[in-house]
């Protein structure tokens, strides 16, 4: 018997090792691409399969021979990670749900408590164990399960302080400090009953308009396939390698379970001729998913590459690697959130009603007669723009100091205009990037660009460290962005007014996409993206966010304070327009904060 324990033993071990040397070959796989290591993927997923059941069937003479409740932790935490990874790579929604039972599981059947306290190195695997959960929590929007694990992440903090005094946990104290900042800033920890950031069949098809989006056809049909993601600001609020911006950008690009169920998917490869399901939770772990996780009935999420502080030759090479790959009649969204070194910013902040900028620096002149030409997307000189144009203003990606190396310029983005390109440019120098609207290589591009700075009623809410951007925040849950703006205080005691004030928003959002559908005016760039429902509800809460911001900014102001987008937009939903004006002030008088605005037809 003591033979067969040694075999069994023995085996086991070498399983562990071999699963090990191939997670860690995928491990660091870049998480952009379409065929990026698929193959390795399938290989350590069935390795771990088979670690899995080998300790299943093993159990008793593993614990005899000393297998330890936190090695078993361990595995399934290398899954979930795997998952988690595979999640990151693809946008499917059931990796997602998969790494969040697997560390689910390991919390509720406690594989790593009740260690040795002196196991410094146990302490360790559960402390990262925790902040995957949490990263993993967040990003499916289980918030009560973020709440608890940072309680008993902090526990776990406090009690290695106090028994492993010789060790500087003070890294794992910025930890928990980085995930209160994020729950703090995050407004869907504080309003409970606040509606998803992700695309719901519920809310966000609206039913007075679906029939005019599902007749709308334009000449050329775009599908978005892929996003490129990137946050870039001095001490923002984020978690990990996610940054609230891109958080909240991610959720917007994805779709939003309805149904209360799940379902398996079936495995898409085959090995000798028998199918086999590395996506399933059945053959490693034991136990029922909690409902409403997926929805087999929704389409695919989009895919998302989500880069955090890349260097600009970096985004640039994730921008070329994904326009390679694209697939034909295919649009790509780039969301860009940084800060940038524009020339306007050594002028004074007082304008004219003029838009021009008053300064000292002769070398400013032409940054003012350029500004002065933002208004219209006309060329500058003999029907040309100069080389200096695309190269003058930029975003700043970089943590310290101002070399070029570190400047994304509006003409890095030119040669990646030969696919269609939907850009979100969210940064004090964003209109710099109006120069690349008929400056494209091949595919018009579409460009929506947030103002140079934010407006608040209370300044403290600008501080875009504490709160994130106020561009993207419009863009990804409008009605709390509104709130924010105009001080009024988002609680759940408020729910049937906020339930009220979602459908003022709706009914205004409904009227919108039936004018855009109808609009003999929609320029093509705008007409091809229409029918996808990420992309026009991200026109849409433009067309939202453009007019509450015109109607609540000083007029003398609104260049600085109002965002813009290329090609225009039909007149009819101009921020004048009277079925635009009049939803933003049936939405301020509902919320009584209509005292901050300026309406002029209503």
């Amino acid at each position: 018997m003591a033979e067969e324990g040694d075999v069994v033993s023995k085996t086991f071990r070498a399983l562990v090792e071999s699963a090990d040397r191939k997670f860690a070959r995928v491990r660091d796989f870049p998480s952009y691409g379409r065929a990026q290591g698929q193959h390795y993927f399938q290989k350590v997923f069935k390795a771990y399969m088979r670690l899995w059941k080998y300790q299943q069937e093993h159990r008793t003479e593993l614990v005899k021979a000393g297998l330890n409740r936190w090695e078993i932790g361990e595995i399934a935490g290398r899954i979930g990670q795997l998952y988690f990874g595979q999640y990151t790579r693809t946008s499917e929604a059931r990796f997602l749900v998969e790494a969040y039972v697997f560390y689910e599981a390991i919390l509720k059947r406690r594989y790593f408590e009740g260690c040795k306290v002196k196991d410094l190195g146990v302490r360790f695997k559960e402390l990262r164990f925790y902040a995957r959960f949490l990263l993993v929590s967040l990003v499916l929007n289980r918030t009560q399960t973020v709440k608890v694990v940072v309680e008993k992440l902090k526990a776990l903090v406090d009690n290695c302080n106090a028994n492993f005094r010789e060790t500087n946990f003070k890294e794992w104290k910025l930890v928990v400090q980085e995930i209160v900042r994020f729950m703090n800033a995050d407004t869907t920890f504080a309003i409970a009953s606040a509606r998803p950031f992700r695309y719901s069949a519920i809310f966000d098809c609206h039913p007075n308009s679906v029939q005019y989006v599902a007749r709308f056809h334009a000449k050329k049909v775009l599908k978005f396939r892929d996003a490129i993601l990137m946050s870039y600001h001095r001490n923002e609020v984020k978690f990990a390698e996610l940054t609230l911006d891109a958080y909240r950008m991610l959720q917007c690009l994805e779709w939003e379970s309805s149904g209360s169920f799940y379902q398996k998917h079936q495995a898409e490869t085959k090995e000798n001729g028998v199918v086999v399901d590395y996506s399933g939770t059945s053959g490693l772990i034991d136990m029922k998913l909690v409902a409403d996780m997926t929805d087999p009935t929704l389409p695919p999420n989009p895919r998302k590459a989500n880069l955090y502080r890349p260097s600009v030759t970096h985004l640039i090479a994730v921008m070329a690697t994904i326009c390679e790959e694209l697939p034909p009649e295919s649009v790509i969204l780039v969301y860009l959130s940084a800060s940038g070194k524009p020339s306007h910013i050594n002028a004074s902040p007082v304008e004219s009603s003029g838009g021009s900028k008053r300064t000292t620096k002769n070398k400013l002149t032409s940054h003012n007669s350029l500004e002065q030409n933002f208004s219209s997307p006309e060329p500058h000189i003999n029907g040309k723009k100069g080389f200096s144009d695309y190269y003058d203003d930029y975003l700043w990606l970089g943590s310290k100091g101002n070399g070029g190396s570190s400047n994304l310029y509006p003409g890095d983005i030119i040669p990646f205009t030969r696919r269609p390109l939907f850009l979100v440019i969210d940064s004090d120098s964003s209109h710099a990037f109006k120069v690349l609207h008929g400056a494209e290589r091949g595919e018009k591009a579409a460009l929506l660009l947030s103002p140079f700075r934010p407006m608040f009623k209370d300044p403290f809410s600008a501080d875009i460290t504490q709160n994130g951007s106020q561009f993207t925040f419009f863009l990804t849950a409008p009605l709390q962005a509104f709130c924010q703006m105009t001080g009024f205080a988002l609680s759940d005691s408020d729910i049937e007014v906020l339930k009220n004030a979602e459908n003022i928003l709706s009914t205004a959002f409904s009227k919108w996409e039936v004018i855009l559908c109808k609009s003999l005016s929609l320029d093509l760039v705008w007409a091809q993206v229409l029918s996808d429902p990420f992309l026009r509800r991200l026109i849409i809460r433009f067309i939202f966010c453009r007019a509450v911001l015109s109607a609540f900014c000083p007029p003398e102001e609104s260049e600085q304070y109002v965002p813009v987008c290329l090609p225009q937009l039909p007149n009819s939903l101009s921020p004048k327009a009277e079925v635009v004006q009049s939803s933003v002030s049936q939405l301020a008088n509902h919320l009584n904060v209509a005292d901050g605005f300026h309406f002029d037809n209503t």
